[in-house]
């Protein structure tokens, strides 16, 4: 039900009634942590779901009484659900930069805005990168496993040997903020940096990356590990294929912290058991959450749970960027991370 606040001064002995101005309300398709929303359920009636996350029935039934409504990748916002939100839905507040899970183009033709959160992604998403990276490279979480067998794991001066990164050519396949942030990391690890964009960056940035820009096929043959940090579009689709697979060195290592099906899953799992490469780091599925069995059972493959942005610094970053968006929105101000 709507909000209202109801005062009753006493003034020259009339009672007179002041009703404050309904508040807008904002549902969240799924349960978050609360610190960084204090300032929006100052502002705005919210409403979070009791378990995870709302069933896309839940949000059906519900959006057509809410103002604003904030998703997570987890939640698909497609026709069906912004139709829902008929002529009183404003703004979808989008709880992440990538914004592949929101129609925004019918979105766009309904009048509704969508924002994004892409600011504090950037360094959790990099330091992510990084992780797996080494952990590929060095072969630690398999060597983990090995040694909670017994007798799982041979120890010897020329067992369990891995890569060392120092020295070596990182490809950076989309040098946005994240890619740039990963650049710095690996420029302080002794890392070579190349990078493949849309555009080239501006000479001060290539100078500070010591980076060098070169076209994407290049770039796949001359590196040692190439990381992907492009959205998620129909360019991008299936932009790592078998064919660019085979053009990689058979030592490289390959990492998507991006959106999975930037890579064809099936090719990569054909290059990985043909050893066309050395290894993967994904935190990003094409299927996601399902991962296919056959990667699965590869020793040369490091897995997390789409967890680039999964600090609880982070997430309390991005609630506090999805309130600015919103708090701004309705104030009438145009400095928001709108995306269409």
């Amino acid at each position: 039900m709507p909000v209202v606040k109801c005062v009753w001064p006493i003034m020259k002995k009339k009672l007179i009634k002041t009703t404050v101005e309904i508040k807008k309300r904002i549902l969240v398709s799924t349960r978050l942590l609360p610190e960084g929303f204090t300032e929006l359920i100052d502002h705005f009636e919210v409403v979070f779901p009791e378990k995870d996350i709302f069933s896309k029935d839940d949000v059906l039934r519900l959006l057509p009484t809410f103002d604003a409504f904030i998703p997570t990748f987890q939640f698909k916002v497609d026709k069906d659900v912004i139709d829902a939100g008929q002529d009183k839905l404003k703004i979808i507040a989008n709880y992440g930069v990538g914004y592949n899970n929101i129609d925004v183009e019918y979105a766009t033709k309904k009048g509704i805005v969508v924002t994004n959160t892409p600011d504090p992604v950037i360094e959790p998403t990099a330091e992510l990168a990084f992780a797996l990276m080494l952990a590929v490279a060095r072969r630690i979480p398999e060597c983990d496993r090995k040694l909670r067998i017994p007798a799982g794991l041979k120890w010897g001066v020329l067992e369990n040997l891995g890569q060392s990164l120092y020295g070596k050519t990182l490809g950076i396949v989309g040098m946005g903020h994240i890619g740039q942030a990963l650049a710095r990391r690996a420029l302080a690890s002794g890392m070579r940096i190349i990078y493949y964009n849309r555009s080239k960056l501006a000479p001060e940035l290539e100078m500070l990356y010591c980076a060098k820009w070169i076209g994407l096929d290049e770039l796949l043959r001359k590196s040692d590990v190439i990381s992907l940090h492009t959205p998620l579009t129909d360019e991008t689709q299936h932009l790592i294929d078998r064919n660019r697979l085979q053009q990689m060195k058979s030592t490289a290592i390959l990492v998507n912290t991006a959106r999975g099906p930037v890579i064809d899953e099936t090719a990569l799992i054909e290059a990985l058991q043909n050893h066309w490469i050395y290894a993967a780091a994904l935190d990003v599925y094409e299927f996601e959450p399902l991962i296919s069995s056959e990667l699965l059972k590869l020793d040369n493959v490091v897995f997390a749970p789409h967890n680039g942005t999964a600090t609880i610094d982070a997430r309390n970053d991005m609630s506090r960027f999805v309130t600015r968006n919103i708090i701004r929105y309705f104030t009438g101000q145009i400095d928001i991370s709108r995306v269409n």
